[in-house]
């Protein structure tokens, strides 16, 4: 899995993937189309939120760490641990941002076959 947090390739597509599927949901939720940028602070304390911060190296910054997150979210979809639909779905039934980032990558975690 550290290999999986630390992919700066999956990472950068992480980051346009995460703002994406943040952008569906709240758009389902509003019920208007609304594009958003998730601020890296809520994928880093969601990460810490999932357990996952243990696989990674000791100083990393908040933006790491985020990196970290989207990295794990694309890597799902890429995968096909999880749809795009399913992750929407989840984001949409949080009230709390950081809950459902949380939710998603405890999802993908649990999901993901990490030797």
């Amino acid at each position: 899995m550290a290999e999986v947090l630390v992919d700066r390739p999956l990472a950068s597509l992480g980051d346009a993937y995460i703002n994406f599927v943040c952008s569906l949901a709240l758009s389902k939720k509003t019920g208007r189309p609304l594009g958003v940028k998730v601020k890296g602070s809520l994928l880093a304390q969601a990460l810490r939120n999932a357990g996952l911060r243990e696989y990674l190296p000791s100083r990393m910054t908040r933006h790491a760490l985020a990196d970290a997150a989207e990295a794990l979210i694309v890597y799902g979809w890429l995968k096909k641990v999880i749809s795009l639909e399913e992750t929407v779905r989840i984001i949409t039934e949080n009230q709390e941002s950081v809950e459902g980032l949380t939710r998603l990558l405890v999802t993908v975690r649990d999901r993901a076959a990490f030797s």
